[in-house]
């Protein structure tokens, strides 16, 4: 079988495989729940954040690793050394296939642009998935991701934003319900140092694609990491291993990668939908990149939380232009959130402990919470579990995040953000990546139609066609 044909019969099978149901697939997808099995689990994508969700997945003690695909192999050697019984694969397309009857659940880590063919193929062979944020390239795709997940309860699905079970956001979100500094009146939210998301600040700059071709290493298959995106040549450094979340085809700059973190601490806490309308701020993006200094206005409809309908705005790479805040703005972190109550102000830093403001006038609502509010944190399972491990992750991650997917896998408990809840936040995330291309005007947005309803040339950007031999039914 050539990969040609490999690539349209197998992408043909799981469309109708998606059409008539899992009731004629397999039941592996059912995890074991009352066997006493353990998960059985397929990585796709494991180097650099492919590496740590596979680290954390596998710390499970109910979860055996059974196949990882990377279209890396120096990825793909590595990772076989610390699993040195799971089947390996460079094709996820062919990995699903052979590994159909032999796999409960898979996970995505893998860039922006492939996460949803991956995770819609896999749901429809049955397939328990989790998926690194952005859940999407596209807000089109989010949409139908969420839909595929409310039409297969019987799935687990957990977007990777690992923050929204650590004990830090859990208690920041319970604070706001509590009601510790009044109903909220707006929202800031930002990423402003992370400059290598846009094409400004790399040397060379990159507002536009490289002139040149390069020879594709023998390590990568480069059509295999296009996937569904349009071909262009490979480029060195531009592109694999970090830089493509700069370039459109493939990432969702500063916003796109770190909103999902920051927003998601804001939505859970206030319950948002969707918004009514957004307006960007500052420098239009480049050609192909994002904009090096941007500033989004979204309105968002009010709910119990808050004062009324309530302006959310988003700040990266740029400053952030609040001024009257009780803190000293040299002092904000690089990713945050500051909310803006009635009785005073939450400054939650990302990964960190909220700092309720001005503290001598909120110390008193505060112990009423703690006196009050119990998070239902297992404490025990928090220390054995939830904790990172600092020597073998280069970064903070929270491992409860993970745990919860296997135990919702396994039939024990729910995961905190499924597609349903995924796919709305990521919506609202990567609309930057539509309405920053039309500076200063304020797009209105019908979120039941998925569409902008003021601006018809905008709908354009809210989907795309997948290049040939790539296409995948009810995406593109």
């Amino acid at each position: 079988m050539t990969l040609k044909s490999t690539r349209r019969t197998f992408l043909k099978q799981a469309a109708v495989a998606g059409a008539i149901g899992p009731m004629v697939l397999s039941s592996a997808a059912r995890a074991g729940a009352g066997t006493g099995r353990k998960l059985r689990h397929a990585a796709i994508g494991v180097g650099r954040r492919g590496e740590a969700d596979l680290l954390c997945i596998s710390s499970h003690p109910d979860t055996e690793i059974v196949a990882l695909c990377d279209v890396d192999q120096t990825f793909l050697k590595a990772a076989a050394k610390l699993h040195p019984g799971a089947r390996l694969y460079r094709d996820w397309r062919v990995m699903l296939e052979k590994e159909h009857d032999n796999i409960d659940s898979i996970n995505a880590t893998v860039p922006n642009h492939m996460h949803a063919p991956i995770a819609l193929t896999a749901m429809r062979m049955d397939k328990h998935v989790y998926c690194q944020k952005p859940l999407t390239h596209s807000l089109y795709e989010s949409r139908r991701l969420a839909e595929e997940a409310a039409k297969r309860p019987e799935l687990v699905t957990q977007m990777g934003v690992q923050t929204h079970s650590g004990i830090h956001y859990r208690r920041a979100a319970a604070m706001v319900q509590f009601g510790v500094i009044g109903k909220i009146k707006e929202a800031h939210s930002w990423d402003i140092v992370r400059y290598y998301y846009t094409g400004a600040f790399s040397d060379p700059p990159t507002e536009r694609r490289p002139d040149r071709a390069d020879a594709v290493p023998d390590y990568l298959d480069w059509d295999l990491w296009l996937g569904v995106a349009p071909e262009r040549p490979y480029v060195e450094d531009y592109y694999h291993t970090r830089w493509w979340r700069r370039w459109r085809d493939f990432g969702g700059g500063a916003q796109g990668d770190m909103g999902g973190h920051m927003m998601d601490a804001v939505f859970d806490a206030l319950e948002l939908t969707a918004p009514k309308w957004i307006t960007s701020f500052r420098s239009p993006p480049f050609e192909e990149t994002f904009s090096p200094n941007n500033k989004l206005q979204y309105r968002f409809p009010g709910t119990k939380y808050t004062t009324g309908d309530i302006d959310y705005f988003w700040y990266d790479t740029g400053p952030v232009d609040a001024k009257d805040w009780p803190i000293n703005m040299k002092k904000l972190s690089g990713d945050g959130s500051m909310l803006v109550g009635e009785k005073g102000y939450m400054y939650l830093p990302h990964g960190k402990p909220a700092v309720v403001l001005p503290q001598e006038d909120t110390r008193d609502a505060v112990k009423r919470f703690e006196q009050e509010v119990d998070l239902g944190i297992d404490v025990k399972h928090y220390e054995q579990f939830g904790k990172p491990k600092p020597m073998q992750l280069g970064h903070i991650t929270d491992l409860a995040h993970y745990h919860q997917f296997v135990d919702a896998c396994l039939g024990k408990g729910k995961t905190s953000t499924p597609f349903g809840y995924a796919g709305n936040l990521t919506e609202s995330v990567l609309m930057n990546t539509i309405v920053n291309r039309f500076p200063g005007e304020k797009l209105v947005w019908d979120a039941k139609a998925l569409q902008f309803t003021n601006k018809p040339e905008a709908n354009q950007y809210l989907r795309r066609d997948y290049r040939e031999g790539w296409r995948v039914e009810g995406l593109g």
